[in-house]
């Protein structure tokens, strides 16, 4: 048994409220108790102790939409890279990164990637991977990554015909594979899903071997609508717009993911909420890529599931929510927007997009819930209260004001200090796995 107490208890869900000098009780990979401080330690007397320090106790948070394999290009300068639009970024940058990496590249990645999630709190990690340099094995080395650091995870890999017709078969198999191998596993830590990279790159007969290799209760994780490049090549080809492409597929439904969705219509919209299929928003790399604002807010208002991804371009969620509050009012012309709707898409639209996938309850600190749990130290100068934690998130937080961070029921970081993860190591690994990767791409080999 573990409790986290002496600290704002910021239950989240349906009967969202806030417990001062609370605290959670944990038994196993499970919660077992949330109330005041005093009440559950009396209850489990015996139990170890996490002194939260009047910080605020919080739910895990979960990135709906990550891309692993591009935690090697940061700081990366490739020769001849130039780009004026959104597929000469896709080539030149992260399509040249996925050819060059190697299966251990793809293990470093991990590695570094879920050592960065635990130290912002996140605790449930969505990937989209891509490495074309080598595919078998990929899914499972990131898995084995996820397992080694204790992150919960749902994986997929993305099927494309950008680079033959014998490296698409071989993603397909690696998704295959992998939905195969975690539909027998029991944990609750790790899923699957089939990957697609984006319309444009998928032929219909692609789309059809895909279906055939995903299984009843499986869905896909897709890019959707990210650039026009994308709108324009399912008119061109197919006569329809892309979610009426995905849909004649029978590529939509409560399992997908559709990432992006930035150039969709009203009548996409529709088709998406009758399909209950899921949306998730990337901000930050939809502006840093130029490719425009999605109707975020207008899905939102729709009931479709919306959730927040990062996109790789970070692993703070914070930080994402602080980007997709300014870019909807500057986009909109209107500061009234994304105050209740952001906060809903990370708070609300990420844990139901958990739910699809995991068995047991994400993003809420009630009985019976995953034990997924964060400690801030955040020390609030004005009054905060249930109504009001929202703008303290948005003004006041970022990821590396937590603290301490528990994945299924065991503590990975406390005190800013990892537990059991030796990051030295993984972060000099990681630099020269990224240094080679390096070396091949700009010397052409």
């Amino acid at each position: 048994m573990l409790l986290v107490g002496n600290g704002k208890v910021v239950t989240r869900g349906a009967n969202h409220r806030i417990i001062e000098n609370g605290c959670v009780a944990i038994d196993g990979g499970l919660i077992a108790a949330v109330g005041a401080t005093n009440e559950i330690k009396g209850k489990y007397p015996d139990a170890e102790w996490i002194d939260a320090k009047g910080g605020l106790i919080m739910p895990g948070l979960v990135n709906a939409h990550n891309h692993i394999y591009s935690a090697m290009s940061r700081g990366i300068a490739i020769k001849g890279y130039d780009p004026h639009g959104f597929l000469e970024i896709l080539d030149g940058m992260w399509w040249t990164i996925d050819r060059n990496l190697l299966l251990e590249d793809t293990r470093y990645s991990a590695l570094a990637t879920y050592v960065d999630c635990i130290k912002n709190g996140v605790t449930t990690v969505f990937d989209h991977h891509a490495s074309y340099g080598e595919i078998p094995g990929s899914l499972f080395a990131i898995a084995d990554a996820a397992e080694q650091l204790g992150v919960r995870t749902c994986l997929c890999y993305e099927v494309s015909d950008r680079d033959g017709q014998e490296k698409m078969k071989q993603s397909v198999k690696e998704n295959a594979d992998f939905i195969q191998a975690c539909q027998k596993d029991t944990s609750d830590m790790k899923k699957a899903m089939m990957g697609m990279h984006a319309s444009f790159t998928l032929s219909d007969a692609t789309l059809a071997l895909c279906r055939e290799n995903t299984p009843a209760g499986v869905g896909f994780h897709i890019h959707v609508a990210e650039g026009m490049d994308d709108v324009y090549d399912s008119l061109k080809k197919y006569h329809k717009r892309l979610i009426n492409r995905l849909f004649d597929n029978d590529i939509l439904g409560e399992k997908t993911i559709c990432g992006h969705c930035i150039h969709v219509n009203g009548l996409e919209m529709d088709i998406l909420k009758q399909t209950n299929t899921m949306v998730v928003h990337n901000p930050e790399s939809n502006m840093g890529n130029a490719v425009g604002c999605p109707p975020t807010m207008e899905m939102v208002h729709r009931g479709i599931v919306t959730g927040l991804g990062t996109d790789g371009y970070t692993n703070d969620m914070y930080e994402s929510m602080k980007v997709a509050n300014v870019l909807h009012k500057h986009n909109l012309c209107d500061p009234n927007a994304a105050w209740g709707e952001v906060p809903q898409m990370l708070f609300y639209g990420n844990p139901a997009i958990g739910a699809r996938y995991f068995q047991h309850q994400l993003g809420v600190l009630e009985e019976g819930a995953a034990a997924d749990v964060i400690v801030s130290d955040y020390d609030p100068l004005t009054p905060l209260t249930a109504d009001n934690i929202n703008g303290h998130t948005l003004f006041g937080l970022t990821g590396r004001s937590i603290v301490t961070t528990i994945i299924n029921g065991k503590v990975r970081m406390k005190d800013r200090e990892l537990v059991g993860i030796d990051e030295h190591e993984i972060m000099a690994k990681s630099r020269e796995h990224a240094q080679a990767m390096w070396n091949r791409i700009n010397s052409g080999k």
